[in-house]
């Protein structure tokens, strides 16, 4: 039962969200994701390859591009150092391909 209720909560979480564009923001207040940057790829929620062109960054592909501008963000998020504050856990790889949802 618990199993399934993190099943959906995630379904639900990453099902509706493009996180293409992305904006960093200092206020966990003002953050639509609380984001733990993790050493281990088996432990992530998402792999996360950092692309320098907007027109890379498709939904749902973990390819993240930083934006300058909040208005212009899908997601704005906030980094914290305690992995149980996170409600989502990264990892950054620098391979495109390796890239996408867990």
């Amino acid at each position: 039962m618990k199993n399934l209720l993190i099943l959906a909560t995630m379904l639900l979480t990453f099902g509706f969200a493009n996180a293409q564009k992305v904006y960093k923001t200092s206020y966990k207040g003002e953050a639509d994701k609380i984001i733990f940057v993790t050493n281990y790829k088996g432990e992530a929620d998402m792999i996360v390859y950092e692309t320098k062109y907007k027109g890379e960054a498709k939904p749902y592909s973990g390819l993240w591009f930083w934006t300058e501008y909040k208005g212009e963000a899908d997601w704005k998020v906030y980094f914290t150092k305690y992995k149980g504050e996170a409600n989502l856990k990264i990892y950054f790889t620098k391979y495109k391909g390796e890239a996408g949802m867990k």
